[in-house]
């Protein structure tokens, strides 16, 4: 010990050095436990937000299963109309007859458009096109000529999709095995997906395949 070092100094010296220490070790101890209340807090803010978006999710589905069940309800509707309009006396002299079916297609006209502001869409695929399992249902299988194996030959009756979501698949009469569409290549492809033209079971008459 020098003399101008007391042992006054020197212990105010460590008392000094043994609170800078406590307060380092505070200090530490603090920024960790902020670290661990904000990753909380975003636990938590991405718990609220998963929640929400659950629960929006779940009211769409609700809203959308209503509105598919009264949808289907009056598709029943469109399809009397649509029988009524297609089988119509459109050359009938009668004013009164002719007032009348021009009332019934503005009906028709008038219901379809309340489907689509609805997000209600048909399904009434054209002929030729490819048979889609995910919206057709096939109800007959019929040789053609002008149509390839696999295609859609006629729509019986047409489906509808209300938001991406299939609420009543389009009946159709496909293309059989073996004919020859316009657009028929020469020699079967290898691989090609398709269940009518690349199966060796021979499938007649009537079957029924779901979407």
């Amino acid at each position: 010990m020098t003399d101008e070092q007391t042992p006054a100094e020197d212990v105010a010296f460590d008392t000094d050095q043994a609170s800078w220490e406590d307060a380092s070790q505070e200090i530490e101890a603090l920024k960790l436990e902020v670290a661990a209340l904000k990753d909380q807090a975003l636990r938590y803010a991405a718990d609220a937000e998963n929640t929400k978006r659950r629960a929006e999710r779940e009211m769409n589905d609700a809203r959308a299963y209503a509105i598919q069940k009264f949808a289907r309800d009056l598709l029943g509707v469109a399809d009397n109309l649509s029988r009524a309009t297609a089988h119509s006396p459109r050359e009938s002299q009668d004013a009164a007859v002719t007032n009348f079916i021009i009332g019934v297609e503005m009906t028709e006209k008038e219901l379809l458009a309340a489907f689509e502001r609805n997000g209600l869409k048909k399904i009434d695929p054209g002929k030729g096109e490819k048979f889609d399992p995910h919206l057709h249902q096939a109800v007959m299988e019929q040789p053609s000529d002008e149509v390839s194996a696999g295609g859609v030959i006629q729509v019986l009756q047409a489906g509808y999709e209300l938001m991406g979501r299939l609420v009543r698949p389009a009946m159709v009469a496909v293309a059989a095995k073996g004919s020859k569409g316009p657009d028929a290549p020469a020699e079967p492809t290898a691989g090609a997906a398709n269940p009518y033209a690349n199966t060796d079971a021979d499938t007649g008459g009537a079957f029924d395949t779901k979407a």
